[in-house]
């Protein structure tokens, strides 16, 4: 997330650059519908895809080591009190079918006051 590769891309889809890590948000029920439905817009499934805008995030190598590529979506997450625009980024190679990755220009762990197992709302856009 670091990386200034990445970092130059995240500007032109967030506006700023991201926080170097992602807050990671267990979904379930509809809201594991939907991510799937991201996930089919990302290319990692088959199915029904989303109509929610996809912006595509390069992948590019360095120094002989391949840095992947993702898909983002706009979205704002609301919790405690505080809101922020983000992203949900659907990396190309991810272990990950329920948990969704969100990227911010802010630290959301502390500036929305979250601990593990906190409810948050995220609102695509």
């Amino acid at each position: 997330m670091s990386q200034q590769h990445y970092q130059d891309q995240f500007k032109t889809i967030i506006g700023k650059g991201a926080w170097p890590g992602t807050l990671n948000v267990k979904v379930e029920g509809e809201s594991l519908v939907q991510y799937k439905k991201l996930r089919v817009s990302a290319g990692l499934e088959e199915g029904d895809s989303s109509s929610v805008q996809s912006h595509r995030v390069k992948g590019f190598d360095r120094d002989g080591v391949s840095f992947g590529g993702a898909t983002a979506f706009l979205a704002t997450i609301e919790a405690e009190g505080a809101s922020h625009d983000c992203a949900v980024l659907i990396p190309d190679l991810t272990r990950h079918e329920d948990v969704v990755e969100v990227i911010a220009g802010v630290f959301l762990r502390e500036s929305c006051s979250l601990a593990d197992g906190d409810t948050v709302s995220i609102v695509l856009e």
